[in-house]
């Protein structure tokens, strides 16, 4: 069925491409961190571009909120929750320690308040808040957390609340940390929140300073989360995007909160100065494959998806691409039929594969379809 294959370079591409599975990358240096625990991920593929220690469990502090975020934008996306719905502040929101801001029993907030308040302000008061009024009790919503860390693959955590206040017991990884934080970004609602360096509450009279510095410091950040305890020292999963790639920098058990945000720039600088994203099969337009005995004479193929991958920038002109596409094809197509693939290749190692599929269905000739077609080449035969 494939009749001919096409090999191609890419030359003086400007920008790189992401493998399809998640694993190490091969790093042309190695940045220097003196957290006891960091990693560097890149969004779109989850990729690992650096790691130490990245499964050694460590208490997360505040980072904690991270999935207590996820699922609170899984349920506004689901719309089991709206962002103007009113919660009522409990004893038990109001009575935590830490970070807060200072909810008293009785009062009554919106979602939009709480969740602005947990990015912003890490208030644990709201986080308590938003937990009860979602799950009925911190309990039922800790539980939940450690069901969807579950099926995110975050094998090394373990949640006993939802702030990160709890001490022994409580651990994730930086590895796990990363997974949750893309599973966060993958919500574009969470950046109206995460990207803001200073707010308030009551009308105005409760400002609020976002805990993460890097927002007003560093050029692309989008977040995401601090978190800081005697016992897990200064945690930070910071988030930034530059040129269509967004990074992910986790740093745990800090000896400073200064150092977790030298730590993350220096990721993250690593992450922009030596990666980069680009289209699988740029500027490029694939030829119609022939329809056998289709009302239509040819069809034209289309890639499954947009994918790309990500590559170190200086082997940008090594990268090649295989296209194998069906010499003909036979009515009648679907629409998604499968066509042929390309691969996406840098020396003997293949980094993505994509489908190529039908754009569009074509319909197979009648009995009718195919008189009517010999009478005319027939009656053109016979006029020349």
């Amino acid at each position: 069925m494939w009749k001919w294959k096409v090999w191609l370079c890419l030359f003086g591409l400007m920008l790189g491409v992401t493998a399809a599975a998640p694993g190490a990358a091969a790093a042309p240096g190695t940045p220097s961190v003196s957290a006891p625990a960091a990693l560097l991920m890149e969004k779109e593929t989850g990729q690992i571009l650096f790691a130490k220690e990245p499964d050694t469990p460590r208490a997360p502090a505040s980072v904690t909120k991270v999935m207590t975020l996820l699922l609170a934008m899984e349920a506004l996306e689901r719309g089991a929750l709206r962002p103007d719905e009113f919660v009522t502040v409990s004893r038990t929101a109001q009575s935590m320690d830490g970070s807060r801001v200072f909810l008293a029993e009785g009062e009554r907030y919106t979602v939009d308040d709480l969740l602005k308040s947990i990015v912003i302000a890490s208030g644990n008061d709201a986080a308590v808040a938003l937990a009860e009024h979602m799950a009925g009790s911190e309990e039922v919503f800790v539980a939940r957390m450690n069901e969807r860390a579950a099926q995110l693959g975050m094998t090394g955590t373990v949640f006993l609340d939802c702030t990160g206040l709890t001490g022994g017991g409580h651990v994730s990884t930086a590895r796990d940390i990363a997974i949750m934080s893309r599973a966060l970004l993958a919500h574009p609602r969470i950046r109206s929140y995460t990207t803001v360096w200073m707010d308030s509450l009551r009308d105005g009279s409760f400002v609020l300073n976002n805990t993460n510095r890097l927002i007003r410091t560093y050029p692309g950040a989008t977040g995401l989360k601090t978190g800081s305890t005697s016992l897990a020292r200064f945690c930070l999963s910071a988030t930034a995007e530059r040129n269509g790639m967004e990074l992910i920098a986790v740093v745990l058990g800090a000896d400073t909160s200064a150092q977790r945000f030298e730590d993350a720039r220096t990721l993250l600088d690593f992450g922009f100065a030596h990666y980069a994203l680009a289209a699988a099969f740029p500027d490029e337009v694939l030829l119609p494959v022939p329809v056998l005995l289709g009302q239509q004479a040819e069809v034209q193929p289309r890639l499954l998806s947009d994918a790309r991958v990500l590559v170190e920038k200086a082997q940008m002109d090594a990268l090649r691409r295989d296209v194998e596409l069906a010499g003909d094809v036979r009515a009648p197509v679907q629409a998604g039929q499968k066509l042929g693939v390309l691969r996406v290749c840098l020396g003997d190692r293949t980094l993505t594969t994509v489908d190529i599929v039908a754009a569009e269905s074509v319909a197979r000739l009648t009995w009718f379809d195919i008189v009517v077609q010999m009478g005319r080449a027939i009656y053109r035969s016979s006029e020349q």
